[in-house]
């Protein structure tokens, strides 16, 4: 549905801000790219770099590591064929990026790693002519260790990305979608992503080192659960630490010697919960006896469902308090940068959009959306529901396990977002019809495997396996729908909606499954025109507010999701 969908308003508020990286000494986007998982020792590599559509070239780079050979410039971290990338070339599907990089002095004696933010989709890194390390996957982050490292001196850098989208994919026109894919595609037609398209950037770290480091908020017994995962098991008498710097709370220490895994509960004295008017954020420093150090955050705030006050209506509730959610559908693409906003400023902005609409959350569109955007909605206090990419054709063994791979990289990644309250699995049922147009009874099945992997990965959240339009729900914590409809059609659509919903009712779900007591509501909606039963040439401002009152006239549709403050 999402490609007939119309901009709504405020398609020119991120025009100002569009550049604001780019002016001065080219380094875009100069920030930490993750302030929920940083290190003071880092080196943003962001900024222009050589670049070719050529594998001779390339080949020649490689052969006598020297990047002089490459034939053209981009502007990283923005995808080829990007406005902001300055490389026009939208349609080619493999590229390679040099650069000649320093590694401080004072980093000698520390492991040296190499991250990108998310590159799509098969990308590969040399340096001196040496293979570092290979990943294949667009949305999540990859990392390699650099070796071999000369201290000081300088060294060259290839990095090869290759987005060619395998077997049984056609190009269409910007409102059709390829036959087949079998790596996660998603919503390319606001403009194809190749190659780097996250924050790039040198990071040192000790011998041993804190791999992963998850925060669970136990709301209810004033403490939160540590999760720390290293990358080798700690020596004997190993100590980690956890110094707060706000929230008033003493440091934590405990002996890690021998694991590589372990996980702490920490009570919070007068704990101050994270909410949308008080989105206080509880910022740490872990440490790893003197071999590593890492800054991050949590939010004190727990998720959950609650009934109404006086009604037995389901409603999403946080810190017990059920909320009723007003929403808009964010497509978190930019008409310059595609993927990749211009500037931290235009990420804050995007979240204020919707803090000064007076909305509770957003819902990231089918795209594992940028950490520096996500800790924004952090800060400012946004709820987030948060898709996980598609696919495109029938659900291929391949393009299954591409899925699956991005799933539990965002997950891993975005864990301490306390703004996050929902994982939505799928859309639409995008990806998961057969070559035929049928849901099959063993997609089903995956499909609520993939639920309750989520569950698994995180029982923090609720997790919904699909953002259905086609009343086709398999297993889910949430009951929600889409619809586009005229004004004077909204009253008999809610209606409709509240009278089938109870628990044991088979609607809106497949053949076998039944409701529960989940919330109902709305997770796109709109007033559009093209769609069949629509008015045509009408105020669709004055059709806004007769959707929304009628809304408020049925609460048992616990909230409503609007497509959209603005579109690419």
């Amino acid at each position: 549905m999402v490609n007939m969908k119309i901009s709504c308003i405020f398609t020119s508020i991120l025009a100002a801000c569009m550049l604001t990286a780019c002016a001065g000494p080219v380094i875009p986007l100069s920030e930490h790219p993750r302030p929920d998982f940083e290190r003071s020792q880092w080196l943003n590599l962001n900024g222009y770099w050589s670049f070719t559509f050529d594998e001779a070239l390339a080949s020649t780079a490689l052969a006598q590591n020297n990047i002089s050979a490459l034939d053209r410039r981009i502007l990283v971290p923005f995808s080829w064929g990007s406005r902001l990338s300055e490389v026009p070339d939208s349609t080619e599907l493999m590229g390679w990026y040099g650069r000649q990089i320093i590694v401080p002095k004072e980093w000698k004696g520390k492991r040296v790693f190499l991250i990108i933010g998310a590159s799509d989709w098969e990308t590969t890194v040399w340096m001196n002519g040496c293979e570092m390390g290979r990943h294949q996957g667009g949305y999540t982050p990859f990392e390699c260790e650099l070796t071999g490292v000369r201290f000081g001196e300088p060294q060259q850098l290839i990095i090869k990305a290759d987005d060619s989208p395998g077997e049984g994919w056609v190009a269409g026109n910007p409102f059709e979608h390829p036959k087949q894919s079998v790596h996660l595609y998603a919503k390319q037609e606001y403009g194809d992503v190749h190659g780097i398209w996250q924050t790039v950037y040198l990071e040192a770290r000790g011998e041993n080192f804190i791999r992963s480091l998850h925060f669970s908020p136990d709301v209810d017994n004033s403490q939160v659960k540590v999760d720390v995962a290293l990358d080798t098991p700690a020596a004997q008498g190993t100590t980690f630490r956890l110094d707060f710097k706000t929230g008033g709370q003493k440091p934590f220490t405990a002996d890690i010697g021998g694991k590589d895994h372990a996980s702490f509960t920490i009570p919070l004295a007068d704990q101050h919960l994270w909410s949308l008017d008080d989105p206080f954020l509880y910022e740490v420093t872990a440490s790893l006896a003197d071999e590593d150090h890492v800054d991050s955050y949590f939010g004190q705030r727990k998720l959950g469902v609650a009934k109404l006050p006086g009604t037995d209506y389901s409603y999403v509730a946080l810190n017990d308090k059920p909320v009723y959610l007003q929403l808009c559908l964010d497509q978190s693409y930019h008409p310059d940068g595609y993927y990749t906003f211009p500037s931290d400023e235009a990420m804050k902005n995007e979240i204020m959009i919707s803090k000064r609409l007076g909305l509770s959350g957003n819902r990231i569109h089918i795209k594992v959306e940028v950490p520096r955007k996500l800790y924004w909605a952090d800060r400012l206090g946004l709820l987030i529901m948060a898709d996980t990419p598609n696919y495109w054709g029938d659900p291929l063994p391949q393009a299954r396990q591409d899925w699956e791979h991005c799933l539990r990289g965002q997950v891993e990644r975005d864990y301490n977002h306390p703004s996050i309250f929902a994982w939505v699995n799928f859309n639409e049922t995008w990806g998961l019809f057969d070559s035929q147009g049928i849901y099959q009874k063993e997609t089903q099945e995956w499909v609520r495997q993939m639920y309750r992997l989520t569950k698994t990965l995180d029982p923090t959240r609720l997790v919904e396996d699909m953002s259905a339009c086609r009343q086709d729900h398999v297993e889910t914590d949430l009951n929600t729908w889409h619809s586009y409809r005229p004004g004077w059609d909204w009253e008999r659509e809610i209606k409709f909606y509240c009278d089938s919903t109870f628990p044991g009712s088979t609607f809106n779900f497949v053949e076998g499954s039944v409701q529960g007591e989940q919330p109902m509501f709305n997770s796109e909606c709109g007033n559009v025109w093209g769609y069949e039963g629509s008015t045509g040439d009408v105020d669709f401002t004055w059709d806004y507010h007769i959707m929304t009152d009628v809304f408020r006239r049925y609460p048992k549709c616990a909230g409503w999701l609007y497509t959209e403050h603005h579109d690419a």
